[in-house]
């Protein structure tokens, strides 16, 4: 199990731990890492998250589906606590002209998705999601707006890293779809001079959907209404 430390103008001191199964089917992941204004520690398996360290309700969070038996391990929180402490301590070891280079070069813009949990359906509870992946270095920061208003109520899952170096996060926000509603998110990172916005729109993601059901029901009663057409016609002739 490889221990990789590096690093970055928000993660300035990280650590990950990557161990992979004897039969190269699974991997399980582990990073911790923080800065003057962030921390983070979080445990995963095949690319998702099982626990993390939520520093701001002091507790472990343990994100799996309602399927799965609740899970927890006694004394996580604590370690993860003193992981940050030792954390804040080597980055004061950490040149600052290093720090001034790393914010120069080390960054790389996200790129954003936006789609829902399930089909639309009007006045039916459903999840936007707000898929932001490919950046570097983590986090990123994520907001909704409602009609140009503010919404509070989101979530999102600490960073996790791609294959490639890079990291992304996903944030969601629980809505009941009405005509005429317009919701973005919005993105703020590091490499970005100004946020990076997507734009959900109700009417139009509902009609488009519609549109293509009816099209398909009316060219499959007009084929039919053609061949009964041309089969009187044919008939017609016979009889004349």
């Amino acid at each position: 199990s490889p221990t990789i430390m590096f690093y970055s103008p928000l993660l300035l001191f990280l650590s990950c731990v990557l161990c992979v199964s004897a039969d190269g089917q699974h991997s399980d992941i582990k990073i911790a890492g923080c800065s003057d204004s962030y921390g983070e520690e979080m445990y995963g398996l095949d690319g998702e998250e099982k626990a993390y360290a939520d520093f701001n309700k002091q507790e472990m969070i343990y994100p799996l589906p309602p399927f799965v038996d609740p899970m927890t391990v006694p004394g996580a929180y604590e370690q993860a606590v003193a992981n940050q402490q030792s954390c804040q301590q080597n980055l004061k070891i950490v040149p600052e002209a290093l720090i001034l280079c790393l914010m120069c070069l080390c960054t790389v813009a996200p790129s954003v998705m936006i789609y829902t949990r399930d089909e639309v359906e009007f006045g039916e509870n459903n999840t936007l999601i707000c898929h932001v992946t490919g950046f570097y270095p983590a986090p990123v920061n994520v907001s909704w707006t409602k009609n140009e208003q503010k919404v509070t109520g989101s979530s999102i899952n600490t960073p996790y890293p791609n294959k490639d170096g890079s990291f992304r996060q996903t944030s969601r926000l629980d809505f009941t779809p009405q005509l005429g509603d317009i919701y973005r998110c919005a993105v703020e990172h590091l490499s970005l001079t100004e946020p990076l916005t997507k734009i959900y729109d109700v009417e139009v993601h509902v009609l488009c959907v519609g549109p293509s059901v009816f099209c398909g029901v009316g060219l499959t009663l007009g084929l039919v209404g053609v061949a009964a057409g041309t089969f009187f016609l044919v008939k017609g002739n016979e009889c004349s």
